[in-house]
């Protein structure tokens, strides 16, 4: 084996390339089951010691030296992200109480600004006046402030002195007086919260550390409500806050013990009730308080029941009030009962029945709507049913004349994300929603309930994503195509190029049935992720456009483990399934190669975090099929990790991934695939390893690790981590396009298509 790379290397000079790192060998001994493994680079774990921060810069330093000639490269897709991006804008107003709200951009400027401006007032005698609820109209001059602007808050301002910024909780009291905001300089999703006075802009003496996400004010705006993290960052504690009080003050008002769970809270947007749901990834259990009591005590509403999944939706139909329950009890898919609030153990009415394949996500409730949320045939559906004061129940069960499909205005053709967004309260009599595609940038609409019946014709559109430089969707063409996995199973695949520049898939269906002569084959993006129920679904992508103009394809690999096909799908692809994950991945890039596609040295395959395993198992399970692997904050180590109750969030993904600490079948099933542990003497593809020093979710060893033991068998492997930075790389909007610069520019170098 060569210790210096050079004939692996393909981006150097091989006179000149660097020598890279060599992490030493320190004897560690792990034993479960009677298996005994010598692990040669955990010490890498410590962050605190000096010489794993060495390691780390080297690693960094290797990398930047190997990649150097890619820079005018990345500086070109920089440009070109700016050049399509509309740098100073406006989003759409969004009403809240008495104010619209909306973000605002600034060319120059990293971070958001939130502001808000007066609204009308809403007329008690006609609450459905459409002028007290049609946005502010778009500026001229976006750069310019609306009259009567206020600055909710400037991320530009609190990132101050800080590397790294990210604001996890945000919420206004109800009468426009108090702003909450939490705020994380690190990267580890541990935020300080803080109160401000906006009508002064003083910032108050509360101060509250070490906050989980999701902090929010009751309605009387006197109490915030915030979850603290226990050692291994699971949010554990949900805590009741006065305004004006010190810390000390604060009463817990929930704690949940059991390690295979994490808490959350938030209002019913009714704003009558304050929620606190327990869960883990297969059980949950919610309690309710009614909000005009919020010093009061929580009250279950469905004791937890092993693998029984529910959530709440506060909803008034005819005049009453009920819970709309989203469950999996003898339904895998899903199903909506409805009980009501002052006799929850009513026997439930159906609302929503199960139907297998057909994936329910959830009921939004609104004063005049009810929105459903599900997936069918891998896509993500929308229904709506208007709500009259006289509707009652019995006139709601879906499918059926009460409901309407919401339809986007778009080609029939795309590959179609569709929702509501935005839509904070409870009798606003519109809807706002939201649709993009591949090729479509996002739009986002107003939906008019009065005329939901006459369906695209009751759609207002209000903006669409602008993308500047001349685009035009129907230059770029999208498809659903299907892969066969060895056992039967047919794995949908989206597939997004520029027409002209890819001749397998400009022709008619012939060229995807091997059926023409085929054309040279072309460069090909693959992603995937395949855990926890994600479906990855159609979106606009103005970073995506450089690798598309320059003739790549883009395809998702939608693999089982995700939720792109109902429950099923993601069963069939998690603990002692999961290898199902990556041979639906491969299949898809055999398939991909056998049409004619592409060719495996014009192949790059990507992924993030458990698709970041899935990029490590398919390198060690088919590297010929493969010219390169991104993988991004790669969970390559997951045995290890999972084998340690105080890692960060392990107990919780027992769940998702088998519990190898207790169960010796699930150890050697995870052993088995671990792409750590399964590191061979094999030819590898190029590899390009992402992460960052913070993150608490995959933590940086991993890909560490993993790099070192591939550099043992001569892999050409590149670590680059992100020194200040968390599980979702560096914050600011300008840093960010870097970063993706950095990778896409290696995947073009990779694929050949590099040059302009």
């Amino acid at each position: 084996m060569s210790d210096d790379l050079t004939t692996a290397t393909a981006d150097t000079d091989p006179r000149t390339a660097p020598a890279p790192p060599r992490a030493a060998q320190k004897p560690h001994r792990r034993e479960h089951h009677g298996d005994v493994v010598d692990d040669p680079y955990e010490w890498l774990r410590d962050k605190e010691s000096p010489e794993v921060i060495a390691h780390l810069e080297a690693e960094n330093a290797y990398t930047e030296a190997r990649l150097a000639h890619l820079a005018p490269l990345r500086e070109r897709i920089v440009d070109e992200i700016k050049g399509r991006t509309l740098e100073t804008d406006l989003s759409i107003p969004v009403r809240e109480g008495d104010w619209w709200y909306y973000g605002r951009t600034v060319e120059g400027l990293q971070y958001g600004i939130q502001c808000r401006v007066p609204a009308a007032p809403i007329d008690p005698a006609n609450p459905m006046d459409p002028a007290a609820w049609t946005p502010p109209p778009p500026l001229p001059d976006p750069s310019q402030p609306r009259e009567g602007e206020q600055i909710v808050i400037d991320g530009n301002v609190e990132a101050e002195g800080h590397d790294f910024f990210a604001i996890g909780s945000l919420d206004v009291s109800d009468d426009g007086a108090w702003l909450l905001f939490a705020v994380d300089t690190e990267g580890d999703e541990r935020y300080t919260l803080r109160i401000r006075d906006l009508t002064t802009g003083t910032t108050l003496p509360d101060e509250i550390t070490e906050t989980a996400a999701g902090a929010f004010f009751d309605p009387s705006g006197q109490y915030v409500f915030y979850a603290t993290v226990d050692e291994s960052w699971r949010p554990d504690t949900i805590w009741r806050h006065r305004v004006g009080t010190p810390r000390s003050d604060d009463v817990q008002v929930f704690h949940e013990p059991d390690d295979s769970y994490w808490v959350g809270a938030g209002r019913t947007r009714s704003g009558r009730w304050l929620v606190i749901e327990a869960a883990s990834s297969i059980t949950s259990e919610t309690h309710v308080l009614d909000a005009a009591n919020p010093t009061g005590a929580f009250q279950v509403v469905r004791p937890r029941r092993h693998g029984i999944e529910y959530d709440l939706e506060h909803a008034v139909i005819g005049g009453r009030d009920w819970w709309l329950i989203t469950h999996n009890d003898g339904a895998p898919d899903f199903q909506i009962d409805a009980v009501p609030v002052d006799a929850p153990h009513d026997p439930p009415v159906t609302l929503v029945p199960h139907q297998p394949g057909v994936r329910v996500q959830g009921v939004d409730a609104f004063a005049h709507a009810l929105v459903l949320d599900y997936r069918a045939g891998g896509l993500p559906r929308t229904a709506i049913a208007r709500l009259e004061p006289d509707t009652t129940l019995d006139a709601l069960p879906w499918p059926g004349p009460a409901w309407r499909e919401l339809v986007a205005p778009l080609d029939g053709e795309k590959l179609v994300s569709l929702g509501t967004r935005g839509n904070p309260e409870w009798a606003q009599p519109t809807l706002r929603i939201g649709y993009t595609s591949f090729t479509e940038p996002t739009t986002v609409a107003e939906l008019d309930l009065s005329r939901l019946e006459q369906g695209p014709a009751a759609i207002t559109v209000l903006k669409q994503q602008p993308v500047l430089g001349g685009y035009t969707s129907a230059d770029y063409a999208e498809r659903r195509d299907w892969a066969v996995a060895a056992d039967g199973t047919r794995i949908p695949i989206s597939l997004v190029w520029k027409r002209g520049l890819v001749p397998s898939l400009d022709g008619d269906e012939s060229a995807m049935t091997g059926t023409a002569a085929r054309p040279q084959p072309s460069p090909v993006h693959l992603y995937g992720y395949g855990s926890y129920e994600a479906a990855i679904d159609p979106g606009f992508s103005i970073p995506r456009l450089s690798l598309l103009d320059r003739g790549v394809v883009f395809a998702i690999a939608h693999v089982r483990g995700g939720g792109e096909l109902g429950r099923a799908w993601y069963e069939n692809g998690k603990t002692t399934t999961k290898v199902n994950t990556f041979t639906d991945f491969v299949a898809v890039a055999r398939h991909l190669i056998d049409r004619g596609v592409t060719a495996p040295d014009r192949l790059v395959a990507e992924g993030g975090s458990a698709g970041g395993l899935l990029m490590g198992a398919v390198a060690n399970l088919a590297p010929e099929l493969f010219a390169g692997i991104l993988a991004d904050v790669p969970f390559v180590d997951p045995l290890t990790s999972i084998l340690d109750p105080e890692l960060p969030l392990t107990v919780i993904e027992w769940d998702e991934w088998g519990n190898p600490l207790h169960d010796p079948e699930v150890y050697a099933y995870m052993k088995a695939y671990s792409p750590y542990e399964n590191v061979t003497e094999q030819a590898y593809p190029r590899i390009l390893a992402v992460t960052s020093l913070n993150d608490t979710r995959v933590l940086y060893v991993e890909p560490a690790k993993w790099v070192a033991r591939l550099r043992e068998v001569g892999a050409d492997a590149l670590l680059k981590c992100e020194m200040e930075a968390g599980h979702g790389g560096v914050s600011g909007r300008y840093s960010a396009w870097r970063q993706r610069a950095y990778e896409l520019a290696w995947l073009l170098d990779v694929v050949g298509a590099s040059a302009e």
